[in-house]
């Protein structure tokens, strides 16, 4: 230690309580006193206290790093992916394509996915596992299609479960519509079912992804006769950035999602259908609960939703080997008025506001939640605890071997099955008391009229 390090005198007076500034510097300073004069155990003594006190300083200053760090990385929107997968050999088989990926726990998962390449101009979509070789560390898959670039020439890029670039991919027609938000205009892909449509489904997408994300469920809503859009948000890359340019989990982005219902509203809606992946849940929640137009929400279906906050938070603290009182501290700063100056925040977040596993009674829009119970980012217990807690209006249903909002990609017939199964229940006509069919007048009622209060209801 520097010899010329001294305690400043507050902590002077914290160890030695009862002297004053004097006599408090004296007892420190061995320069003041003969050294015969101070036993060798007390030097020793006050060596401790001095190292304890400058480790313990340093470790707080670490500590205090480490949790704004974090904080500031689970606000912060990033605009680059990393290209950590890394891409073998391409190889021609007749007219098609087959690739060798360096095996990771993401390429070795059966199902369809997307390989983003060059710096994401190139996009393929990748099929089945075709081979596994475990001690070379290599897996070979189908390609079942390159929607832009040269696969051929790839040598890295970046897995995703946003299997289709466009609408169009998906073999459905849409429009480029604006939706006017805070700052501007958020762009929005308009997907109309037959005309007349009173149904809209509103698609949400997760932290780091884009509307493209949402287009996995496309095909469903269509079926079901929703007409869909599928919308951009806040620091998406798409939208108009928030002014403090930080995500907020849901307490800020609900109110682009409520701006999105009012333009479905006044596009011939009548009602909508919320889908929300990942963040997007977050987000979906946020907005039943808070928006203008919640009544007009007429249920939810919402994939790898984050329920609680907190949880997740945990959850990645010690993925990221962060001690559990850091994590803690991170969180802290995320939700205090003072806090919020070091992570950038406008305003701080309320993450017990957004704990849907405490508030489970208070959720009253009915909702599906499908969720992997192998889901390595968001954890799907709080899922399966909100579903417990509230059966009367969340429905939980599991997938295995999935990863994070993937549950389409692995299993995609059971997923479309299961939404459009739980949909056509929920979207079906409510009937009046003592009413037997949609069909059948009620008492008092003359034949093809509705009621005033399935009129009020939206049938």
């Amino acid at each position: 230690m520097d010899s010329s390090f001294r305690p400043g005198t507050e902590l002077q007076r914290h160890l030695f309580p009862g002297t004053g500034q004097q006599g408090a510097a004296a007892l420190l300073d061995t320069t003041a006193q003969p050294a015969s004069k101070m036993t060798l155990r007390a030097k020793w003594t006050l060596g401790g206290i001095i190292a304890g006190s400058a480790a313990a300083a340093l470790l707080g200053a670490g500590s205090s790093a480490l949790a704004l760090y974090f904080a500031r990385r689970v606000l912060t929107p990033s605009r680059a992916r990393p290209a950590d997968q890394e891409v073998l050999a391409v190889i021609r088989v007749g007219r098609g394509l087959q690739v060798i990926l360096a095996a990771t726990p993401e390429t070795t998962q059966d199902g369809v996915y997307s390989l983003f390449f060059d710096g994401g101009n190139g996009h393929a979509r990748i099929g089945r596992v075709l081979s596994y070789s475990p001690a070379e560390r290599t897996v070979l898959r189908e390609v079942e299609t390159v929607y832009q670039g040269n696969l051929e020439t790839a040598r890295r890029g970046w897995w995703s479960g946003a299997v289709y670039p466009d609408p169009s991919a998906v073999g459905l027609a849409s429009e480029d519509v604006g939706i006017e938000v805070d700052g501007g205009t958020a762009p929005a892909w308009l997907i109309r079912a037959e005309p007349g449509a009173e149904t809209w489904a509103i698609m949400v997408h997760g932290r780091g992804a884009t509307r493209q994300e949402s287009l996995r469920a496309a095909r469903a809503a269509h079926e079901l006769g929703l007409t869909s859009l599928l919308v951009s948000y806040r620091n998406d890359g798409l939208a108009p950035s928030a002014p403090d340019g930080r995500y907020g989990l849901g307490s800020t982005e609900w109110r682009d999602i409520d701006a999105a219902i009012a333009f479905a509203l006044s596009h011939g809606a009548r009602e909508v259908v919320l889908f929300g992946w990942s963040m997007g849940g977050a987000i979906c929640l946020q907005t039943a609960d808070l928006s203008r137009h919640r009544n007009a929400i007429r249920a939810m279906v919402l994939d790898a939703p984050v329920i609680d906050w907190v949880n997740v938070l945990a959850h990645h603290a010690e993925l990221n080997r962060i001690p559990s009182g850091v994590g803690r501290y991170g969180q802290l700063m995320m939700g205090h008025r003072l806090g919020r100056r070091l992570t950038g925040l406008a305003a701080p977040v309320d993450l017990k506001a957004m704990d849907w596993v405490s508030r489970a009674v208070e959720l009253r829009t009915p909702t599906l939640i499908i969720h992997s119970v192998d889901d390595e980012y968001v954890p799907y217990r709080p899922s399966a605890v909100l579903a417990e807690k509230n059966p009367e209006m969340v429905t939980f249903e599991a997938f295995g071997q999935a990863r994070h909002a993937k549950e389409w990609n692995v299993d995609p017939v059971r997923w479309e099955s299961l939404v459009k199964a739980w949909l056509q229940q929920q979207l079906a006509p409510r009937l009046n008391p003592g009413q037997l069919n949609p069909g059948q007048p009620g008492p008092g009622q003359a034949p093809g009229r509705q009621s005033g209060v399935e009129r009020d209801l939206g049938d």
